[in-house]
């Protein structure tokens, strides 16, 4: 697969975001299908895993630490804390919270050090240098080689910068979530920041695979997004009918639209997408195969965007505080 660099780490074009496989869109695969993914994502070239603390609230760890630890040394291992906290669900940027999560983090993954390493969200009640502060400290410790930030504004990119250097700034990006073109892009090439690309595909939607008889389980969290719902859903599966024409003509899934989308939009982006099938996890892999031409980029952006598509990202309940400047919320 090509590669792309992420701070001092060269990567996969296209990582793997484990997450799915714990936890987030019904009941996870069986054990042996999870081992079918990780194992033969490692086969396929991916070099970039990124997990969380919060997925499965501890699961998804365990399960990188017991599959992937044989072969640590073929990857680049990415994982967050600031939203679990002791195995709990909480937001909470306590340096000293933050700093007793990494130490979980580590024993789970069954590793010495995390490489690359994000506040998964900002808590407000505590400065954002208080928290990048704590990082840094892990960063001397030898515990997580660098820093990374989730879903956080260009402003407070910069601030958190200036505590220490930023590798990379993960927030959600698709043809239907479009957010960082508002000004955290920018301000990550300003800096020199990687920009990790979750939900490439719009939680499955973009692939074609939610049908408008589709039933989502109880522990799906599309269940209660806005854009899954209603009269919001029926006119989004209207700009799914154009995007997967557009598909077609690229000669490619609408899985690999997306990604040769947002690879097309910038060498420092890298697009991390789920998958709980084997088969879909080659197809992604092979995004990075296809070339898009300048015409065929503006009709995808044409088509799918900020007013074509209907509908909040989160749902009132769902929504941990986020600080991004807002382009489709």
């Amino acid at each position: 697969m090509q590669t792309r660099k992420i701070g001092p780490f060269e990567v996969s074009a296209i990582g793997l975001g484990c997450m799915n496989l714990s936890w987030g869109y019904g009941t996870p695969p069986s054990r042996e299908v999870a081992e079918r993914v990780l194992l033969g994502a490692l086969d396929a070239g991916y070099t970039h895993f990124d997990t969380a603390a919060l997925y499965g609230l501890g699961h998804n760890e365990k399960l990188i630490g017991e599959v992937l630890g044989p072969h640590r040394d073929r990857f680049m291992l990415a994982s967050k804390c600031g939203v679990s906290n002791n195995g709990r669900r909480e937001l909470n940027g306590d340096p000293a919270v933050l700093k007793a999560t990494c130490e979980l983090s580590l024993q789970q993954l069954k590793t010495d050090v995390i490489d690359l390493y994000y506040l998964h969200r900002w808590d407000r009640r505590v400065p954002i240098e208080d928290s990048v502060g704590a990082l840094a400290d892990l960063v001397r410790e030898g515990k997580i080689r660098t820093i990374g930030l989730s879903e956080i504004s260009a402003a407070t990119l910069r601030r958190a910068h200036a505590v220490h250097p930023i590798t990379a700034l993960q927030t959600e990006y698709s043809p239907w979530t479009r957010n960082p073109e508002v000004a955290v892009l920018e301000a990550c090439r300003e800096l020199g920041t990687a920009f990790v690309a979750f939900s490439p595909v719009g939680r499955g939607f973009l692939a074609g695979r939610v049908s408008a008889d589709h039933i989502f389980e109880d522990t799906d969290i599309r269940k209660t997004m806005p854009r899954f719902q209603g009269e919001d859903f029926a006119a989004n599966l209207k700009v799914l009918d154009a995007f997967k024409a557009l598909a077609a003509e690229a000669a490619c899934t609408p899985a690999q639209l997306c990604m040769a989308w947002l690879l097309a939009k910038g060498d420092d982006i890298i697009p991390i997408p789920g998958t709980t099938n084997p088969d879909h996890m080659v197809e992604n892999a092979r995004s990075a195969q296809v070339a898009l031409s300048p015409e065929l980029l503006a009709r995808i952006e044409a088509t799918v965007n900020a007013r074509t598509v209907h509908g909040h990202r989160y749902s009132e309940a769902m929504r941990i505080p986020i600080d991004t400047e807002e382009l489709a919320t």
